[in-house]
């Protein structure tokens, strides 16, 4: 056999040192998710900062910074009610670096508007859910009901009108609202605000006699008695209120909450939408999370992809419904 040169031989070592790093190098290119991520990852969220969603956002974020490596970037797109954040996402390469903050006010608009640029169902995979909060079912003390039944029949006997406040029109507020017409028969004369704040005002006023609103921003007002709360709109009673009974205890069946989530545009890799959703259960999984989250009045929702992509295919549904019936349209 013959023996290779010093000059030939060193090259060709040289060569084959190399192979196994270049083989590595190749199998991330062919396979990015094996990688992921190897830079900051996005999450678009369509209200503005200082909200709930927002702050869930950043909250999750942090916990899923450290837990893959890479800085989570906050990119706030509040317009559209929510819209134009998803269409950014709707439109983002597939490839994990641009998620969505989720709320259940997406799943409102996919029928309150006719024309969207997007499909939400379509374009967009589920990847966990996050939280969960209640709407609450509350009164002014003027009011004379102190429960959900002694409520319908003062509405029923002061038909249209008991006025509903509501954040605004198709908002989780306006729909939980129309939801319990339906269920209950009665009819309430709705009162359009733009957004939380403003509604509340008029409600402790006594401008406005009843509205659905979110827990943690109504439960001071309720532990003070300026507002009274008759029931909670999620199937199960809320340890910030126990005492408080759910809808679904007269009326069997109603569910109306608030609620986050993550989605990721469609084709994404599963590996990464995997790899997303384990992490962000672990961060719900973490007491010091949990109780952070408990602080905001809200519960964690944990799950797979597919039963948070089952879940929210029911919300669609079940509000498409409610909206077609009450014939609600868009501001």
């Amino acid at each position: 056999m013959k023996l290779l040169h010093r000059r030939h031989f060193l090259p060709l070592a040289a060569g084959a040192a190399a192979l196994p790093a270049l083989s590595r190098i190749a199998g991330a290119q062919a396979h990015p998710a094996r990688s992921y991520p190897t830079r900051p990852v996005r999450i678009v969220v369509g209200f503005a900062p200082g909200g709930t969603t927002d702050i869930i956002a950043r909250l999750l974020g942090q916990f899923l910074s450290e837990r893959l490596g890479q800085p989570i970037v906050i990119d706030n797109r509040p317009g559209a009610s929510g819209n134009l954040a998803v269409e950014a996402v709707a439109r983002a390469p597939a490839d994990g670096y641009t998620l969505l903050a989720l709320t259940a006010t997406n799943a409102i608009n996919a029928t309150l508007f006719d024309r969207l640029s997007f499909n939400l169902s379509r374009d967009l995979a589920m990847v966990a859910g996050l939280t969960r909060s209640a709407l609450v079912l509350e009164v002014h003390p003027s009011v004379p009901a102190k429960t959900v039944p002694e409520f319908v029949t003062y509405a029923k006997a002061n038909s249209s009108k008991v006025t509903m406040a509501s954040f605004g029109n198709g908002s989780t507020s306006h729909v939980a609202g129309e939801l319990f017409k339906m269920m209950a028969g009665v009819d309430l004369l709705h009162v359009p605000y733009r957004g939380s704040a403003p509604m509340i005002a008029d409600l402790l006023g006594g401008q406005v006699q009843m509205t659905f609103d979110s827990l943690p921003s109504s439960i001071e007002y309720i532990r003070t008695g300026k507002l009274r709360a008759l029931a909670v709109g999620t199937t199960t009673r809320q340890l910030s209120l126990p005492d408080i009974p759910t809808i679904a205890d007269t009326y069997s069946g109603y569910d109306a909450s608030t609620w986050n989530g993550v989605a990721i545009p469609r084709n994404t890799p599963a590996e990464i939408v995997d790899r997303l959703n384990r992490e962000l259960n672990a961060g719900l999984a973490d007491p010091r999370m949990q109780a952070r989250i408990a602080e905001l009045g809200a519960t964690v929702m944990p799950g797979s992809p597919q039963e948070f992509e089952s879940f929210v295919g029911t919300e669609i549904e079940k509000w498409g419904k409610v909206v077609r019936f009450a014939g609600i349209k868009p501001d």
